[in-house]
């Protein structure tokens, strides 16, 4: 099968087409066909080395954690939910990081998959699992987000911060978020109330002005010098998820508020919810532009600018 394969650890040139042997289904596992899949800043830190001390990262390596496609074979009892040739969506994370989806074929445990839309094309829906599934599990994996409460997410325009814009504004929450200039328009289209442009405001300032008394979520999906600021916005109470580094838990404290480090779970039950909410028109996602599975290498340099409204994709 074609795959893209990461030998040893460095930059995007790590990406090499290669022709690998098709996977086979262990027990309680489903073999998809890949027909496209997403591309995650996940992907970048785990193709640099950079989650090796969080993730059992093991070479050589399929990144990709992102797929949408058909069901081929079934492993032993896993053939109860699907049929071979439903169309379907799932994160193909595991236990140990190897065999991801930037290949033709992927094997995902059956609890991960769930149907596939209707309505969305593969691209569109190779663009979702991993980003709205951080996004509903940061906003939702502890009581508090819904009707009066305010989440302030930091890199609203991207993969996950414009699902979260979403879910939050479904749920009733007031939504702040940060973006660049150019994606100003985006995440206010989103449903976001409050644009902030980290590029020309000081945003804890801003921040402040919209919301004097503090918020009751953060969402950092940046890091380093802006969930160091972060905590300030903090109402008591309060809490932060960080998806990119482990927050100060010690600074959230002082200020009676908590913080902790999320990492993605998979979830076909969750999947499945999200579905509907597709169906219902309660979500959508954006796909700024689509690449062959050859080009791989060029989608994580792009990625990587950090200039990507939504998500790009591959498309085998």
């Amino acid at each position: 099968m074609r795959a893209i394969v990461v030998e040893k650890y460095g930059g995007p040139e790590q990406l090499r087409p290669m022709s690998f042997p098709r996977p086979d289904p262990g027990e309680g596992e489903v073999l998809l066909r890949v027909v496209s899949a997403g591309v995650n800043p996940l992907d970048c830190r785990i193709r640099s080395g950079a989650m090796r001390d969080l993730l059992d990262c093991r070479l050589p390596m399929i990144p990709g954690w992102d797929v949408a496609g058909l069901v081929e074979e079934f492993g032993k009892g896993a053939a109860g939910r699907f049929r071979k040739g439903d169309r379907v969506w799932a994160f193909a994370g595991k236990a140990k990081v190897q065999w991801g989806s930037y290949a033709e074929y992927v094997t995902v445990p059956e609890p991960s998959v769930a149907k596939i839309p209707a309505k969305l094309l593969y691209e569109e829906a190779a663009a979702v699992p991993v980003a709205a599934l951080a996004a509903r599990q940061a906003l939702f994996s502890r009581p508090g987000v819904g009707e009066g409460s305010t989440v302030l997410i930091h890199g609203a325009g991207g993969g996950v911060g414009h699902f979260a814009v979403q879910f939050a504004k479904n749920a009733g929450a007031r939504v702040v978020g940060t973006a660049s200039r150019t994606k100003q328009s985006f995440i206010l289209g989103l449903g976001a109330e409050v644009g902030v442009d980290y590029t020309t405001e000081d945003f804890p300032e801003a921040v402040r002005r919209a919301v004097p008394d503090g918020v009751d979520l953060v969402i950092d999906l940046v890091g380093r010098k802006t969930l160091a600021r972060s905590y300030e916005l903090l109402k008591r109470g309060g809490r932060l998820v960080s998806l990119v580094e482990k927050p100060n838990e010690q600074a959230a404290s002082e200020r009676g508020a908590e913080a902790h480090m999320l990492l993605v779970e998979p979830s076909g039950e969750q999947l499945a919810v999200i579905g509907e909410m597709f169906d219902q028109k309660r979500l959508k996602t954006h796909v700024q532009k689509i690449y062959p599975l050859a080009k791989a290498a060029e989608a994580h340099r792009v990625l990587e600018e950090g200039h990507v409204q939504g998500k790009l994709v591959l498309n085998l």
